[in-house]
């Protein structure tokens, strides 16, 4: 019994010290790398300056083209991403305070992710590697159920979002393969649609208030950030367009730009501008709020 008790014990112990292991390496490798996501660019970068950042979900990251605003004078980055909600948009400009981004005006998609105030569990994972390195990251999930054991668990936060940021994810990074994701700027474009757009249904969205945007309004008047609130493109077909005046309802101050772009050759889909439609969207935002620097 005494043997079986000791081996016993001396396997838990070369299990827990390889998952340390496991999770040291992991983390060196995610610290370095700064290509992969605009999460990883963003945790590896400090002092940026920015005239105009663009935050929200893929409505931002196919919708706005900050060479537009580059042409004019302006230094701009897009930062949207695909899936993500106002909760990571949120934890995203938390970060660039706490590394010292110098932003000047915040332009913030508001429109479909204000009916939720839950959170994207895929962009959500890309913040753990950063879980043990980053206080902001720790306050902002300290809330989590799951919170101590993603924070004192070696290497639990690799196995339980290993789909995001397991081998494959670390391998990568590792040896610095890049993605197209901060090409253009930020900037993904879409291509041209089907002949025909399959409307989108809003009937089953509500806007309500939004714990995240309520974040990123304190975020930005506490460091001097102006910000842009405003709604972005769906296809004419859309049903239950009135969805935009119930956001206007909740939140006054969001600008309606959804009806910034209207013809059908510019959407890939009935949510989603092509590239064309992003330029013309991003033209009309531009003309509407900005003007060229001298």
């Amino acid at each position: 019994m005494k043997k079986f008790l000791l081996f016993l014990a001396k396997g838990c112990a070369l299990l827990l010290v390889t998952l340390v292991l496991l999770d040291v390496l992991y983390t060196a490798v995610y610290l370095q790398s700064d290509s992969r996501s605009k999460i990883d660019y963003l945790y590896n970068s400090k002092d940026k300056n920015y005239d105009v950042v663009f935050l929200g979900s893929s409505r931002v990251n196919n919708h706005f083209v900050p060479e537009i605003f580059n042409k004019a004078g302006y230094k701009t980055f897009n930062f949207g991403i695909t899936r993500s909600r106002l909760d990571e948009s949120a934890l995203m400009l938390q970060m660039m305070v706490e590394r010292n981004y110098k932003i000047k005006h915040l332009i913030l998609q508001v429109d479909l992710n204000i009916n939720t105030n839950d959170h994207s569990e895929a962009i959500r994972s890309l913040f753990m590697p950063y879980l043990h390195t980053s206080k902001t990251i720790r306050d902002y999930y300290r809330e989590l159920p799951e919170y101590n054991q993603l924070l004192y668990i070696p290497f639990y936060r690799y196995m339980h979002y290993d789909a995001r940021i397991g081998f494959r994810e670390m391998y990568y990074s590792a040896i610095h393969k890049k993605t197209n994701a901060l090409e253009n700027d930020g900037f993904h474009p879409l291509l041209n649609g089907p002949d025909k757009l399959v409307p989108a249904d809003l009937t089953k969205y509500y806007p309500k208030r939004n714990k995240g945007y309520e974040t990123i309004k304190a975020i930005c008047k506490k460091n001097n950030i102006h910000l842009i609130a405003l709604t972005t493109p769906m296809c004419m077909e859309t049903i239950n367009r009135d969805y935009f005046n119930h956001i206007q309802k909740v939140y006054p101050e969001i600008l309606r730009f959804e009806n910034a772009v209207t013809d059908d050759k510019y959407f890939s889909t009935c949510g989603h501008l092509n590239k064309d439609g992003a330029i013309e969207y991003t033209k009309v935002v531009f003309n509407t709020l900005f003007k060229p620097k001298k």
